[in-house]
């Protein structure tokens, strides 16, 4: 890992208003982050791309973005990450991920792409079918 610091976006996670739930996790891609003690955390700051998936599925608002000085990303520790990741649950018969599914219609992210957003107070995933009614009504 690189000592070098950079002033960059990336994931804070308030430990105060995060109450476990877990749904930040899935739309993190990269794997950064983790459920730890109950709480999520971001397990290794080189996996965090800043891009915020994970925000608009929190029901808490315990995620945002900030600019710091940490560690760069690297896309290398990534994908290193995600293959160590995948032979865990190759190796315990346990799926890589768990498909979230439209609030709306209920059409897999494997069959889709799903962007979070949130309606009538909760935080949620919609397909991008389901996106334009309910944008436009």
């Amino acid at each position: 890992m690189s000592t070098t610091t950079v002033t960059r976006q990336i994931v804070h996670i308030d430990e105060e208003l995060c109450n476990g739930c877990g749904v930040c996790v899935s739309p993190c891609a990269e794997g950064a982050i983790v459920l730890v003690d109950g709480k999520a955390k971001v397990v290794k700051e080189e996996l965090c791309d800043g891009a915020g998936f994970c925000l608009g599925v929190c029901p808490t608002g315990a995620l945002t973005l900030e600019y710091r000085d940490t560690v760069p990303y690297s896309h290398d520790a990534v994908e290193e990450h995600t293959a160590e990741q995948a032979a865990v649950a190759e190796a315990a018969g346990a799926p890589l991920y768990i498909p979230q599914h439209c609030f709306n219609c209920g059409r897999s992210e494997d069959d889709g792409p799903l962007l979070p957003v949130r309606t009538k107070g909760t935080s949620t995933w919609v397909c991008t079918r389901c996106l334009p009614a309910l944008i436009h009504g």
